[in-house]
């Protein structure tokens, strides 16, 4: 991968990122847990078993927005970050229509399109999962 693409790589994992951390971050921390729980419940958004999917939404987002900025697991964390977006879509946007202003799924289909692009690409030099790559190779070349 060229200087460039690996930048536009790490920039990419750094915007999904904050972006993630800072949706998990309001879950457990600005509205608290309580308050999230009972958001994805039959009083909010009546998603199916509330508790599991809130507390499934806060960690991925949290953690998996880390590891996105790290570029740590991407193929994993991406497979993790859009299960839940399609999970949004389904369960929360989609009888709403297209539009983000509508409350339809344009934002979480924009995420996915993100995440394909960092999950399932080269992840760039400045990567965790590129060092270890990396290192596993000089190994092996050793042996």
């Amino acid at each position: 991968m060229t200087g460039f693409g690996s930048v536009a790589q790490f920039l990419a994992r750094l915007i999904l990122g904050i972006i993630f951390i800072a949706h998990g971050w309001q879950k457990l921390v600005t509205q608290g847990m309580d308050a999230t729980k009972v958001a994805f419940g039959p009083a909010g958004m009546d998603v199916p078993y509330p508790d599991l999917a809130a507390y499934y939404a806060t960690w991925v987002e949290l953690v998996g927005g880390i590891l996105l900025i790290l570029g740590l697991l991407l193929p994993i964390v991406a497979t993790l970050l859009i299960a839940e977006m399609i999970g949004g879509i389904v369960f929360v946007h989609w009888d709403a229509g297209f539009w983000n202003t509508d409350g339809g799924y344009e934002w979480p289909l924009a995420l996915i399109a993100g995440l394909l692009a960092v999950g399932f690409t080269s992840a760039g030099r400045a990567a965790a999962d590129s060092y270890l790559l990396r290192r596993r190779r000089r190994r092996t070349e050793v042996v």
